[in-house]
């Protein structure tokens, strides 16, 4: 057989992979096991989810290629999601793109704006997606560490110009996963300014906008001014509604950057 490709054998060891194994090997000790992995809910999605997929897997139509527009009622879904939540207006074809999970758009997101060579900043800790995108695009990965003596946010100010110069991709993730911090507006504002200043993407991952707590509202990159010009913001149902899928949403030329590639 031939070798595997460089790109492939840039990736680390994928931590969340191995867990199930060792679990396994655990309770067959008979080691009583509490998972904390992967983050997969083990509650049971709305009962009224269960109902509509139910219905749905006998439409001979839901069995489909749903090609690059998918299920238009979904879009329409996640249009309503922004502007009730977020207060923020989406065009469900242009500016909406479906997906798998989050983590589909943004391990894919990297074939779009990384070019050999080009700078990624990667939080760390962080998910895994956004190192294994930004290699697999033959990008270099600029990890940037998450401290408690700066709230666990990304200052771009600490990272070396020539890093700066060179970065397409910023990845955050507010409220973060694994510290729990939040990132204040008035941090948001100065990111999405430096973006602009830097031309760089922010992709925003928003996957757990609805766990806040102490009356705390999480909110989109969107509500920052002039984040639309720089941004593309995901989000996960894995974490709200206990079920698979998630969508991107983003300006036009952002989200079409998902599509294309999708092709």
């Amino acid at each position: 057989m031939p070798p595997y490709t460089d790109r492939l054998l840039s990736l680390p060891e994928y931590p969340l992979a191995k867990i199930p194994e060792q679990k396994r090997e655990l309770i067959a000790r008979g080691v009583d096991v509490i998972d904390l992995g992967a983050g997969d809910a083990d509650l049971s999605p709305p009962p009224a989810v269960i109902d509509r997929i139910s219905a749905a897997v006998r439409i001979p139509t839901m069995s489909r290629y749903g090609f690059a527009l998918g299920l238009m009622e979904y879009r329409e879904a996640v249009v309503r999601f922004m502007k009730r939540r977020f207060g923020q207006d989406f065009h469900p074809i242009k500016e909406i793109v479906p997906l798998i999970g989050s983590k589909e758009g943004i391990s894919h997101l990297a074939f779009a704006y990384l070019n050999k060579g080009d700078y990624s900043i990667v939080p760390e800790p962080g998910y895994n997606a956004y190192l294994g995108g930004t290699l697999l695009a033959e990008g270099i990965p600029y990890k940037y560490p998450l401290r408690p003596d700066n709230g666990f946010l990304v200052d771009l100010d600490e990272i070396p110009s020539d890093v700066l110069q060179k970065t397409k991709v910023l990845y955050l993730n507010y409220p973060n996963n694994p510290t729990s911090a939040v990132a204040p507006k008035d941090y948001l504002e100065d990111v999405v300014r430096r973006c602009k200043e830097l031309d760089i993407l922010l992709v925003y991952d928003n996957a757990y906008s609805e766990l806040a707590y102490d009356g705390y509202v999480p909110p989109s990159i969107f509500e920052i001014p002039g984040a639309r010009d720089v941004a593309i913001e995901f989000h996960s149902m894995s974490k709200t509604y206990n079920m698979t899928g998630g969508a991107a949403a983003g300006r036009a030329e952002r989200r079409n950057s998902l599509a294309l590639w999708r092709r």
